[in-house]
């Protein structure tokens, strides 16, 4: 049986899923977060991201990850998927791209705490690798986000199918 809040979630499910081509954060969707009684990670892995450069128009290929600490609503997958594949044919730089989907992120959820972070493959023999995080101010979370900033990625890392 369904509740309300599994109705109100209109992608999930849905045999017509329709696969904007281009930036489309309104296919983004939420639910509530259950588990408010204690704070954890959701993380979502996305190694197949695609996007164009905004001055060539050649496709970028890169990996994204997210990360975020939930307070009341948490983002539904399979919309995060097709907000995702929205970016397809959206030109935008690296450091933009990952920029903004925590910014759409964040105004979606409100969350305690969320990063990004872009793992590009390499085009023209170099590779990009943009980081972005925030936490909500005068809590804790504010205190991890500087941290995890500030002593971000220190030590370079082998990534298999990367040069």
């Amino acid at each position: 049986m369904r509740d309300k809040q599994q109705e109100s979630l209109t992608q999930l499910g849905s045999r017509g899923t329709v696969y904007s081509d281009q930036y489309a954060p309104e296919v983004l969707e939420t639910f509530m977060n259950r588990h408010r009684d204690h704070d954890y990670f959701v993380k979502f892995n996305c190694p197949e991201f695609t996007t164009l450069c905004p001055i060539t128009g050649q496709p970028d290929f890169g990996s994204v990850t997210i990360s975020y600490v939930p307070d009341e609503k948490m983002v539904e997958s399979k919309s995060l998927k097709l907000y995702l594949f929205s970016f397809r044919n959206h030109g935008d730089f690296h450091e933009d791209c990952i920029n903004i989907i925590m910014e759409d992120l964040r105004a979606l959820m409100d969350p305690k705490y969320i990063e990004v972070w872009g793992r590009f493959n390499p085009r023209g023999g170099i590779s990009i690798d943009p980081y972005c995080n925030w936490g909500r101010p005068g809590t804790p979370w504010e205190q991890v986000a500087w941290q995890r900033l500030s002593g971000h990625d220190p030590h370079p890392e082998n990534v298999p199918g990367r040069a």
